[in-house]
């Protein structure tokens, strides 16, 4: 008779490649069920974004036929439960799983380009996504949403008035840009700024959330520092365009999460307008900015390459028009920013385990 320690006794065969231990022992594996020739469990993956989801379910099929029964019918429900590093008792953003940031060492490299379609693929693989705009000095998501006149309304909560973010593409938003008139210059001082910013985290009700992307302002200046030093974050990425002087400055931005004072962890770099073909030589890469840049770079510092995402028109076309790349299931580009996305959640789901570990 096959019992179900027979099926946990096979699946500790299969590890899971980026946490190096059985799925059994990360505990991945619930509700088992066995009748005659028939087995069927629920999988639980760390991430509705894994990359290894169909490894991971043929590793569980071929384990059971090879130490169990060749000859079982085995029936696995991939599900998902993104993980954490953060306490149950912690106060700030506690329904919210994982804290991201989109950083850049300098302005005009596509990094909220990046962070707007990062936070859509998520939200494709079925994630709970949240995006704050905290570029307060150039906010692109009114824009990139197709939300510039939209303003979120706010209600009374436990006696506090709080904002009820607002939702698109299945990602709650918030921007700086949704309150002040974008066609005025906002004339703030640090302090003034990260205030704000900080109201944008703190005053709203962003309820469960398994990932919230923020677009931060470009360099290492106050609304950077004081995002990074008071908010619990899961870790950081870079976007970067591939020539040494756009380089130059990331080393100052990967610097600043390195410091012992900060110590966020990197996810990666994603490398922006990496290179573009003709229509009439689509397999003809031209490297206008120069080739690989931050793929040497990631080498450099022992950091995930993310993605490489090419100079394509219909990527700054999109976002003007309010409805980004990544909504586009049949383009290329969006299936790279799906890609993305999973490397991404990859990663986290990494740096979690690391974490919980310690």
């Amino acid at each position: 008779m096959i019992t179900q320690n027979n099926i946990l006794d096979a699946l500790r065969h299969v590890l899971d490649p980026d946490l190096k231990k059985d799925i059994v022992t990360l505990n991945m594996i619930d509700t088992i069920q066995i009748e005659g020739k028939k087995v069927s469990f629920r999988f639980i993956l760390t991430t509705p974004a894994c990359p290894l989801k169909n490894q991971l379910q043929k590793a569980c099929i071929d384990a059971i036929h090879r130490y169990v029964d060749n000859d079982l019918e085995v029936n696995i429900e991939m599900t998902s439960k993104v993980t954490t590093f953060r306490s149950e008792t912690e106060n700030i953003l506690k329904e919210v799983k994982n804290i991201i940031a989109i950083a850049s060492g300098k302005g005009g490299v596509g990094k909220s380009t990046v962070a707007v379609n990062l936070a859509i693929s998520l939200a494709k693989s079925g994630a709970r996504v949240g995006l704050i705009d905290a570029d307060i000095y150039g906010p692109s998501v009114p824009i990139m949403f197709g939300m510039l006149h939209e303003r979120p309304f706010t209600v009374e909560k436990n006696g506090k008035t709080v904002i009820i973010p607002l939702e698109k593409y299945g990602i709650k938003l918030l921007s700086i840009g949704f309150f002040v008139d974008q066609t005025k210059a906002l004339i703030w001082r640090g302090p003034m700024a990260s205030m704000a910013i900080k109201q944008l985290f703190t005053d709203a009700d962003w309820g469960g959330l398994d990932y919230m992307i923020v677009d931060l302002p470009p360099g290492t200046g106050d609304i950077a520092l004081t995002l990074v030093q008071d908010f619990p974050l899961t870790g950081a990425i870079i976007v970067s365009t591939p020539q040494q002087v756009a380089l130059a400055d990331v080393r100052k931005a990967a610097d600043m999460f390195n410091n012992d004072r900060i110590r966020i962890p990197l996810l990666g770099i994603i490398e922006n307008m990496s290179y573009f073909s003709t229509p009439e030589l689509p397999d003809k890469k031209f490297y206008i900015f120069g080739k690989d840049g931050c793929k040497k770079f990631a080498e450099e510092i022992d950091i995930p390459l993310l993605g490489q995402i090419p100079i394509v028109p219909a990527i700054t076309e999109s976002g003007d028009e309010g409805n980004p790349i990544a909504t586009d299931e049949k383009s290329l580009t969006a299936i790279a920013f799906n890609e993305i996305a999973k490397k991404v959640a990859q990663q986290i789901a990494i740096q979690n385990a690391l974490k919980v570990a310690v």
